[in-house]
This record gives structure tokens, C-alpha cells and sequence, in this order.
């Protein structure tokens, strides 16, 4: 999912807001690419809550994480690896329709289609998520709390002694590629355009991804909520028993 789904998630689940719940609920992203790729950064949450609960140190920041991953289960995985009989996650699902029109808005392979297409289905989420709640100034807070960004990366020294994660950098640059504000099909294509130049040296139909996200969050706007409802009650019992046993 993106980062305004993300955060609105965690605050659902956590019962709270604030800045370590705005960083927590999108680390994985932030950790993705370089020393992690996409699956290893979104299976750290049990290690890195293990270690702070160990510490008494960020655990609100700490449990804001574990609504986001693979492991222990949270919004991404119900999202991309499996919901309920879903041949995959929901998003993927939901993503069948768009596969061929995503390969050609995106000139990209047949081959990287349902994954790109589910790009779109979360896009079209974050769309809606949206146009429910303002959450600039929550970014803006966290990305300028030089305090916590500094105490949470050195927990990383900590807790990966051999690996410098150079968190400020990765929190600079993922802010830059990201829709902070009120968003617009239009302003998240252009933000995806820089996201799938930045990754995979391609360029997007911006206009043609636009019509796309928006068709997606019309085709899910519906069952959005009973999607998160089914969600939510899933990864609050998983991270409920995983803290049990922590």
C-alpha cells in the first residue's frame, strides 16, 4: 500500500497518532532498496520490535511497524501475498482487470503487469484513503523530528551493527517520491512516474495512469471498508499474539 493508507491503518490499529507511529507505519518502504530488497525490508518487524521491546525504547514506533509487513502479517500482506481465498493479496485481485492497460500506460513487459497493476489498485486506495483525511502535517512532523529519525537509526547501529541504513538519507529521499499532500490521480501518477523512472529507467504515460488509478478506486470503493474492517481484526490478533510471545 502507500504511505497515506499506511498511516491511517496504523493510527486505526494503534489507537494513536504521532510521529513515531507516522515513521513506524511506513519504515518498511523506507528501508526498501540497497541492503534490503522489497521482501526482506517487509519481514523486519518482529526482529526490530523485539529489540526495542528487549530496550523498553520507541515502542509505539515499534507496533506502528508491525501493522505493515509480511512478518509478523500486516496491511501489505493481506494486500499482496494473501486475503481470504483470493488467488493472491486483495490488491492483486483487484488488479486483473487493469493488467493490459497498465503494460501500456507504463511501457513495461507483459511480465512485470500484474504487479505494476496492482501499483495501480493501491494508488487508487490511496485515493480515497485521501480524500478522508489531511496528512501533510503528519508528514511533515515526522520527516523533521531529527530526534526520533536520529534514536531510531541508532537502533539500527545497535541492532545491525555491520550495515549503516543511513535512515536520514533514506527518509530524505522517500519523501521526495512520495504524494505527501491531499492527493490527486494526477499528482500520484507524477509521483509514480518518478518512482518508476527512479527503479526501472522507464517512462509512464502520466495522463493514461491517472485515468487508471482513478477507474481502480471506483472499482474498490465500495468494499474498501470491509476490506480494512477484515484486515484490521486480522493483523490486530497477529500482533497481539506475536507481543504475547516477544
Amino acid at each position: 500500500m502507500y504511505p497515506q493508507t499506511h498511516i491511517c491503518f496504523a493510527e486505526w490499529i494503534a489507537g494513536t497518532k504521532g510521529d513515531p507511529v507516522t515513521l513506524g507505519s511506513i519504515l518498511p518502504d523506507i528501508l526498501s532498496g540497497g541492503l534490503f530488497d522489497h521482501y526482506e525490508s517487509h519481514s523486519k518487524g518482529e526482529e526490530i520490535y523485539s529489540f526495542l521491546k528487549k530496550h523498553n525504547t520507541l515502542l509505539d514506533f515499534g507496533k506502528a511497524l508491525l501493522t505493515h509487513g509480511f512478518v509478523p502479517k500486516g496491511l501489505d500482506y493481506y494486500g499482496d501475498e494473501k486475503y481470504l481465498d483470493f488467488e493472491k493479496g486483495y490488491c492483486f485481485e483487484k488488479a486483473k482487470p487493469f493488467i493490459l492497460e497498465t503494460v501500456q500506460a507504463c511501457n513495461i513487459p507483459l511480465s512485470m503487469g500484474w504487479w505494476k497493476a496492482h501499483n495501480i489498485v493501491e494508488m487508487g486506495i490511496e485515493l480515497l484513503v485521501s480524500s478522508r483525511d489531511f496528512y501533510s502535517e503528519r508528514f511533515k512532523s515526522a520527516f523533521a523530528n531529527r530526534v526520533l529519525i536520529s534514536g531510531v537509526n541508532e537502533m539500527f547501529h545497535d541492532l545491525w551493527k555491520r550495515n549503516d541504513i543511513k535512515l536520514p538519507y533514506r527518509v530524505e529521499k522517500f519523501a521526495g517520491l512520495i504524494e505527501q499532500g491531499k492527493a490527486d490521480a494526477e499528482s500520484l501518477a507524477e509521483k509514480y512516474r518518478l518512482q518508476m523512472f527512479f527503479k526501472h529507467k522507464v517512462e509512464i504515460d502520466p495522463k493514461k495512469v491517472a485515468l487508471l488509478i482513478e477507474k481502480a478506486a471506483a472499482s474498490v470503493d465500495n468494499e474498501l471498508d470491509e476490506f480494512f474492517s477484515t484486515t484490521g481484526n486480522l493483523v490486530k490478533n497477529n500482533i497481539t499474539s506475536f507481543i504475547q510471545r516477544a
